[in-house]
């Protein structure tokens, strides 16, 4: 049986509501949806001020295990 399919961006709104939810991370977090094959990531990146605030690494640590568990339950759309 196939998984849903969401979009990126459906899918990274679901990321930014789960790190809103679980941490005090900053908006300014960049978050992209990297493709490999049939399988999908999140990749986090950051101006250097955001990168420096307090809390980042765990903010980034926290948006590989929320991909992590949202590739096992969704497919991202074909472009």
């Amino acid at each position: 049986m196939s998984k849903p399919i969401k979009t990126e961006a459906e899918l990274i709104a679901m990321a930014r509501a789960e790190l809103k939810a679980h941490a005090d991370c900053p908006d300014s977090i960049d978050i992209s949806v990297l493709r490999d094959g049939d399988s999908w990531e999140f990749r986090a990146s950051a101006d250097d001020a955001t990168v420096a605030r307090p809390g980042y690494p765990e903010c980034v640590a926290m948006l590989v295990q929320i991909g992590d568990h949202l590739s096992k339950q969704y497919d991202v759309e074909a472009d």
